[in-house]
């Protein structure tokens, strides 16, 4: 695999910066991943470090150096994250548990799959044109999807979700893909900082028309200058497909050719909040999957 990639994270104007975002790879598969910690729920932050490490920790265990099942993974990442989250708020007697949205998106085999819960979004452009667009899990969305003649639900308002990681109630997510890469495909993971100030336009032009190391903090900028002093916190992390230019070699260039089989390479940084971070080891991991797909089966029982 070859890639070009870069990433930004700008604190708007708010009080601290609860998005969280980093990539992961092998000699044969890479996870890129964002998610954005929830305000008026305590604890944003950690509830998106979380939802990072737990990815991390799963494709590490799990790529070897390929995933054996992408979709499967997706959707095994997602739970165990929920997972750790209601973990971490238990453990604590939480009266309301940390939450946050969570994008993730798997290259492998020449291809992309992708994952998400809430509103942060991945994007795939492809020629100068928007090809793919992920659609937000909230009422705003949900009413614009709707045929004309069919009743909206209110209030809508983009800020209401109604799905997330670390809620009491599962989260609603679908994979997708694969859909197979061609040269110069740029893929974007961002949070709703991003794409609730910047048009569709504005991102699909400023990714097309410049390198990623250049194009990501244009927009992240371009995003804090227009949405002034209440601005929200602006996480960008793009990716171009397949880059042999050797001009890139000190711009954020990835070739896994010549990485052995046992090697894992990672941007998500663990242990920032010393003990309120779980250490994500093979045995929380095989009991955080222990227990998702408990409850899986019990719900497959419970069906007529």
């Amino acid at each position: 695999m070859k890639f070009s990639v870069f990433q930004v994270s700008r604190k708007g104007g708010r009080e601290k910066n609860e998005d969280r975002m980093g990539y992961c790879y092998t000699r044969a598969s890479a996870v890129f991943l964002l998610a954005d910690g929830m305000g008026g729920h305590p604890e944003g932050e950690v509830a998106a470090q979380l939802a990072l490490q737990a990815v991390a920790a799963l494709f590490q265990k799990s790529a070897r150096p390929e995933l054996p099942d992408v979709g499967a993974f997706l959707t095994e990442a997602l739970l165990t994250a929920h997972q750790q989250i209601l973990s971490y708020a238990a453990d604590r007697a939480m009266l309301d548990s940390p939450r946050t949205t969570l994008v993730l998106v798997v290259l492998q085999a020449g291809s992309v799959t992708w994952t998400h819960c809430g509103d942060s979004r991945f994007y795939l452009v492809r020629q100068s044109k928007l090809h793919i667009r992920t659609k937000d899990h909230s009422l705003l969305e949900q009413n614009l999807s709707r045929p004309p003649a069919a009743p909206t639900v209110r209030p809508a308002n983009r800020n209401v979700l109604f799905t997330c990681l670390g809620s009491p109630i599962k989260p609603v997510f679908n994979v997708a893909g694969p859909v197979a890469l061609q040269q110069g495909d740029r893929l974007m993971l961002c949070s709703d900082g991003l794409w609730s100030v910047l048009t569709d336009d504005e991102m699909v032009f400023e990714l097309t028309q410049k390198s990623v190391k250049d194009a990501v903090p244009d927009l992240v900028e371009r995003a804090l200058r227009k949405g002034g002093e209440g601005c929200d916190n602006v996480t960008c992390l793009a990716m171009e497909w397949e880059t042999p230019d050797e001009d890139d070699a000190t711009h954020g260039s990835v070739s896994t050719d010549s990485i052995s089989d046992g090697v894992f390479a990672s941007t998500v940084q663990a242990g920032l909040w010393n003990d309120a971070l779980e250490d994500m080891d093979d045995a929380s991991i095989e009991r955080s999957i222990a227990e998702i797909n408990e409850a899986i089966r019990r719900s497959a029982i419970k069906k007529p």
